[in-house]
């Protein structure tokens, strides 16, 4: 998916948030009644849900089930995503079928930050990462970003910039970690070569890039001789990858992890890493689905809505039932019965949800619903004799 540095920064640059996000109770009867006037029949429509299994995802699929009048098909594995194995068994279920993938992340509204979640079931309402299943595979990334930053120092060079790296952040020979691009950062030799201008006991000093003392050059003139400083957030997202040894099975262990390890750096360098990884594994994961959607056997004959966006978990107060989620769609796919197809990019997607009306006639009572239920003739169940 990603080929280059600008891909990535593009495809991060076109998510949008502001003038984009619905509240649930708004954004499932516009989408209910958008398929229904794309010709999904009302009763026969199936939702399914992609989410993350926390327990803030449990507001959105109680809005979905009032709104669709029948509880979602699971259609997500832990950190959001989808379970291409499981779209035979869904299309088996439903004539008209919507799907609805999303990554989350928390939303802190007192300071506007995004990552965390007060659990208002734990003793103490801590707040804890918000999505944990995506801060689990950021935090190694994080702390090897970290060392980085400090591994790297900046310092005069007889009235010239350079930098002492850490010969740990040079060995090459690693399998896993942080590795610099050296090309964005040292100056190289008549040779090509990038060589030390003085070699230490657990590090060496390069010459800095010309390019690197340009970004720099208002730094310069504050590193007396021998004053040293870490390159901190100097260090860009353009200047290091990283390597690690990932199971790559598709939906496997370290699925997530293998989608993102290219992104990685700009994730870590963001200001909100949690927010950055949950968009671009939204964008990531409608990419892959969709192409096992478009050309699944299984949905010939059938209508298909796949939507892919981000639930936004408001950090709820102590006395709040639920969080107040919100939705910010990216992209949407269409697959008609007659195999027509059609992508949606966000900008379309956020108008066309626009224009729908918030009030659905086919809406059910949640409560009407469970009474009627709990107080409908039992159903005697007989068993069947061995043999």
């Amino acid at each position: 998916m990603f080929t280059s540095a600008a891909n990535v920064e593009e495809l991060i640059s076109n998510f949008h948030l502001d003038g984009a996000t619905f509240r649930y109770s708004s954004f499932v009867p516009r989408l209910y009644n958008y398929v229904k006037s794309l010709g999904f029949k009302p009763g026969k429509m199936l939702p399914s849900r992609a989410f993350c299994s926390d327990e803030n995802q449990g507001y959105p699929i109680i809005v979905i089930t009032k709104h669709f009048g029948t509880f979602p098909f699971n259609h997500g594995r832990g950190g959001a995503v989808v379970a291409t194995d499981r779209h035979a068994p869904y299309a088996e279920h439903g004539e008209g079928l919507v799907i609805i993938q999303a990554s989350h992340v928390g939303y802190e509204p007192e300071d506007n930050r995004f990552g965390t979640y007060s659990r208002i079931r734990t003793k103490d309402n801590r707040h804890t990462a918000c999505c944990g299943k995506l801060a689990g595979v950021l935090d190694w990334y994080l702390e090897q970003y970290r060392i980085a930053q400090s591994d790297v120092i900046l310092e005069d060079c007889n009235g010239e910039l350079c930098l002492r790296i850490d010969n740990g952040l040079l060995r090459g020979t690693r399998k896993e970690g942080l590795f610099l691009r050296l090309n964005r950062l040292v100056r190289a030799d008549v040779e090509g070569k990038y060589t030390p201008v003085h070699t230490h006991s657990t590090s060496k000093s390069f010459f800095a890039s010309e390019a690197l003392q340009r970004q720099l050059a208002d730094l310069v003139p504050a590193l007396d001789e021998g004053q040293r400083v870490p390159i901190g957030n100097h260090l860009k997202p353009d200047m290091f990858y990283y390597r690690r040894t990932l199971d790559e099975t598709v939906e496997g262990r370290n699925h997530q992890e293998s989608h993102l390890i290219y992104p990685m750096p700009w994730i870590v360098t963001s200001p909100s890493p949690l927010l950055t990884a949950a968009q671009i594994n939204t964008q990531i994961e409608f990419d892959r689905a969709l192409r096992t959607l478009s050309h699944a056997q299984c949905f010939r004959d059938k209508c298909v809505f796949y939507i892919s966006g981000l639930n936004l978990d408001i950090s709820p107060q102590p006395d709040d039932p639920f969080p107040t989620t919100k939705f910010v769609p990216w992209a949407a796919f269409l697959r008609d019965r007659k195999g027509g197809q059609r992508i949606m990019e966000q900008p379309e997607l956020v108008s066309v949800l626009r224009e729908q009306s918030v009030e659905n006639p086919d809406q059910i009572d949640l409560d009407t619903a469970m009474r009627g239920m709990s107080e409908a003739e039992s159903v005697e169940i007989v068993a069947q004799a061995a043999g």
